[in-house]
């Protein structure tokens, strides 16, 4: 009986065990054409254990790569990617660059400065309106998103005048729902005792008894 602690660490655990000993076995082949013959069966393997894989970009290079790793680099077979190397696989991506310039209407986001500049490039009226336009429409609904109150075309137009340097101008009047939360002190307060006593009321009055026969009761 074979035990875990006599056993070599798992390369890559979502694989299993059963995977890294195929892997080590093969690697124990002489005949390349069989050896060969062999990896492609535990590619094929490999991807059926890992279905979530088959959505991802160059699914069948990753892999390869990943059968290199669990060989520890040391199986010796044909592949129709490049071969990685210990070092290729340590490697670390490059930082992403974060914007020097801070935008002066950083709550309007970088996508509405984008279009602004190309609103100021366009050169057809129609066009150059249209973007206005919309630019407006989503100046007011980024507004609505984060204020209760309704925010005016004039307040609007003011800040597009600033952005573009009175460039842009609006003609089609946004029209955006403000956010109205509904306040607890506006919901009418029902009184739990409210319609027992009224059905007693009836009762007594004998308005709930559809004979009519109903008589009082003396207290």
């Amino acid at each position: 009986m074979e035990y875990n602690t006599t056993r070599n660490k798992l390369a890559m655990r979502e694989y299993g065990r059963h995977v890294q000993k195929m892997i080590e076995y093969i690697q124990t082949i002489e005949d390349p054409e069989k050896r060969q013959k062999n990896v492609y069966e535990v590619i094929e393997l490999m991807g059926f254990l890992n279905p979530h894989l088959k959505n991802v970009e160059d699914f069948r290079h990753k892999l390869w790569d990943h059968l290199f790793f669990i060989s520890d680099f040391k199986l010796e077979v044909e592949s129709p990617y490049p071969i990685p190397t210990r070092e290729s696989l340590k490697t670390k991506p490059e930082p992403i660059p974060y914007p020097k310039r801070i935008s002066k209407h950083a709550h309007l986001g970088k996508n509405l400065e984008d279009i602004i500049n190309i609103a100021l490039k366009e050169q057809d009226p129609e066009k150059r309106e249209a973007l206005a336009n919309t630019i407006a429409y989503y100046m007011k609904l980024t507004y609505s998103n984060w204020h209760k109150e309704i925010v005016q075309d004039d307040a609007i137009q003011s800040e597009l005048n600033e952005i573009t340097n009175g460039q842009l101008a609006f003609t089609n009047t946004p029209s955006v729902k403000a956010f109205r939360p509904m306040e607890r002190s506006n919901i009418p307060k029902r009184n739990k005792f409210q319609k027992s006593n009224n059905n007693r009321r009836n009762d007594r009055n004998g308005n709930g008894n559809s004979n009519g026969n109903y008589k009082k009761k003396r207290y």
